[in-house]
């Protein structure tokens, strides 16, 4: 990029079957593997996370994410 920073969103996800810190660690992972995540919080104890991402990923892209980990999300 030349001198230009690309706006960050902000991703609220409800998320369902994790039960322990090996869970919600295996989803911050994927999320932060993929291309325009800059930054992944999951807490199985709340069933949420928060994600950061470049312009480029829909709040819908970061569901599909999740929901492929084997976890349930929704925004």
């Amino acid at each position: 990029m030349h001198g230009s920073a690309m706006a960050q969103r902000s991703h609220m996800l409800a998320i369902t079957g994790m039960t322990c810190d090996g869970c919600s660690g295996r989803v911050a992972n994927v999320l932060k593997a993929t291309p325009g995540v800059v930054e992944a919080k999951i807490s199985h104890q709340t069933n949420s996370g928060l994600v950061l991402t470049d312009e480029t990923l829909s709040t819908l892209d970061i569901v599909a994410i999740v929901n492929g980990t084997g976890f349930a999300a929704s925004a």
